[in-house]
């Protein structure tokens, strides 16, 4: 079986907020019409400071898409960690499935900013 690979790439200070990349791949075998996540981020002292809904949208059969969200009043700095709270939406033409979170693989390219389930 293969999996859903999601990656925080790269963090920047914009004003008034901390933008974050993440590149997400589709290798479940599955067409997705749409994708999404919650997902907690962690203040520097360990406290939630944001549930935030991270939409995807359509990712066909072994497609990867680089989508970019801001953390509103938040420096990228004082972002402790990020955790996959849960699927949010994971559809295909046939319907909702469960396979984004199941077969989720979540990574991070910063090493200060861990990020997983």
């Amino acid at each position: 079986t293969g999996n859903f690979e999601l990656e925080l790439n790269s963090s920047t200070d914009v004003p008034e907020a901390c933008r974050l990349t993440f590149v997400a791949t589709n290798n479940t075998g599955i067409a997705l019409t749409q994708t999404g996540f919650e997902v907690a981020a962690f203040d520097a002292s360990g406290v939630v400071s944001s549930l935030l809904v991270l939409e995807f949208g359509e990712l066909p059969l072994s497609k990867t898409r680089v989508v970019q969200f801001d953390l509103p009043a938040m420096k990228c700095a004082d972002l402790s960690r990020l955790l996959v709270n849960g699927q949010d939406s994971c559809q295909s033409a046939d319907g909702a499935h469960d396979v984004c979170i199941k077969q989720l693989s979540a990574s991070s390219r910063i090493s200060s900013i861990p990020f997983g389930l």
